[in-house]
């Protein structure tokens, strides 16, 4: 760490929790982050100004004029322009350390593993459980943490699945694939803008605190917002042995295991 990053993080550095191995930690770090929108961009912008040192963005849209009133990473002068190019300018702006690296597509498929497969944290900042589904699979399999979050109208949530610890539950066990679920959508149902500036930075935090490796994260745990009241729940998770997704695949790393 050079004078440079020494002064700029100084605050961090401060914290007995993070002090200079800590911050190393996160220069050191790799995010990927998918979506660009309400709860990627403040997720994003704190994960670059705390010194994340590569920052993965993937998001395949472009910035919309109806954008505007709650993801802030975008600007009336992006409006038209693909999200991750109007991202790469807005992050580059705030931290040029960060090393960013775009990504223009929907992720999904090999692309999807490859890039789960070499970060060191993920952050799902979707608004469909396909993709989310999609995600937590290539999590599961690279045993990577997901740090995952949600939020329509009034209300949010956001929680961690610690893919490397076997006790760890994944987000088919809370919410299972191919059940009745409705999936709602801002264009739809509309969303408070300052409800997704608060679940993507809290996503942040939880990324940030898994990459120092510090404090208690909310693996385990569902954070629910209820913003209308300004009101917390915190309910309690648990990994479910017969899950399709992380039962499985554990189940056959055990054995593969045993047999080596």
């Amino acid at each position: 760490m050079n004078d440079d990053q020494l002064l700029r993080y100084s605050r961090h550095i401060l914290l007995p929790e993070i002090d200079v191995e800590g911050q190393q930690a996160l220069l050191d770090g790799r995010a990927l982050v998918v979506g660009a929108g309400g709860l990627g961009s403040p997720a994003a912008m704190y994960l670059a100004a705390a010194g994340v040192g590569t920052l993965v963005l993937a998001d395949h849209d472009t910035v919309d004029l109806t954008n505007l009133q709650r993801q802030i990473m975008h600007s009336a002068d992006m409006v038209g322009l693909p999200k991750v190019a109007s991202a790469r300018a807005t992050l580059h702006r705030l931290n040029p350390q960060t090393r960013l690296e775009p990504i223009q597509a929907r992720l999904e498929g090999e692309a999807l593993e490859a890039e789960v497969g070499r970060a060191d944290v993920v952050l799902d900042c979707t608004d469909n459980f396909a993709t989310r589904h999609a995600i937590n699979r290539a999590c599961v399999k690279h045993r990577k943490p997901l740090v995952s979050g949600a939020a329509i109208r009034f209300d949010g949530q956001v929680s961690v699945f610690d893919l490397r610890k076997p006790d760890s539950g994944c987000y088919h066990c809370l919410f299972p694939e191919g059940e009745d679920i409705e999936e709602v959508r801002c264009a739809v149902m509309g969303v408070f803008a300052p409800i997704v500036g608060i679940v993507g930075t809290i996503q942040a935090a939880e990324a940030l605190k898994v990459l120092i490796g510090c404090g208690r994260t909310l693996d385990g745990r569902l954070l629910l917002l209820d913003g209308l009241s300004m009101e917390w729940r915190s309910v309690a998770l648990g990994r479910d042995p017969g899950c399709a997704v992380c039962g499985t695949a554990r189940c056959a790393g055990a054995v593969e295991s045993a047999l080596r």
